[in-house]
């Protein structure tokens, strides 16, 4: 399953273009590479939200069997926190069947409560050689709490852009205490600001294509 669900990224070349110089004095010139590094640094910061999203949307299964819902399990391998690939086989034995074959046998129980601890509705079965995870067929109860569990990943993508929006437009407004224009921090807030609109408008989209899949029969 595609982590970026068909959606391609939009390139942002808009912000980082804007010549901020115009607005100050000679001496100041450096504001304007300030204000560049500070929409850089935003939108940077909400890509990294979004790849979380999309990241946490994958694990929210859809009904069939995938080894991307086990991505981000880590499992304790001797005292170091180890994705779950690194220590195990993971298989796809039929379209609602995971097996987990450990490298080392002694891994089996380790692994086992790594799954559960993930908290991914699913419980490991450990027969002492592997772990099968049995995805039962989605009921129509069961779509729509997965939806409502997918809206809830999102709406925390969007706090997290949102607060990073507050922290570029924080130090846009302590720029123009140091001298700043005020014609220059408006526009970098508008910078800002659409910015963050469009990285909102990418997690909606985001959602939608994750509750057409979910609920697909």
């Amino acid at each position: 399953m595609s982590t970026n669900w068909g959606i391609q990224p939009t390139n942002y070349c808009g912000p980082s273009t804007m010549d901020y110089s115009l607005y100050l004095p000679p001496q100041n010139h450096h504001m304007s590479e300030d204000l560049d590094l500070i929409l850089a640094d935003a939108e940077e910061s909400m890509t990294k939200a979004i790849g979380h999203l999309e990241t946490e949307l994958t694990k929210i299964r859809a009904g069939k069997a995938n080894p991307t819902m086990l991505d981000g399990i880590m499992v304790d391998y001797y005292g170091s926190p180890t994705p779950i690939n690194q220590v195990a086989n993971i298989s796809v034995l039929d379209v609602r069947t995971i097996s987990i074959q450990p490298w080392e046998k002694n891994m089996l129980a380790a692994i086992e409560r790594a799954i559960m601890a993930a908290n991914i509705g699913i419980t490991p079965q450990n027969d002492g050689v592997q772990l099968r995870l049995f995805l039962p067929p989605l009921t129509e109860e069961r779509r729509r709490e997965l939806v409502k569990k997918a809206a809830g990943e999102g709406e925390h993508s969007k706090v997290a852009i949102r607060n990073i929006r507050r922290d570029a437009i924080e130090q846009v407004k302590k720029l123009q205490k140091d001298g700043l224009s005020e014609d220059a921090a408006k526009d970098a807030e508008k910078s800002i600001q659409d910015i963050t609109d469009k990285f909102i408008s990418l997690v909606d989209k985001h959602l939608a294509a994750k509750e057409k899949e979910v609920m697909a029969v």
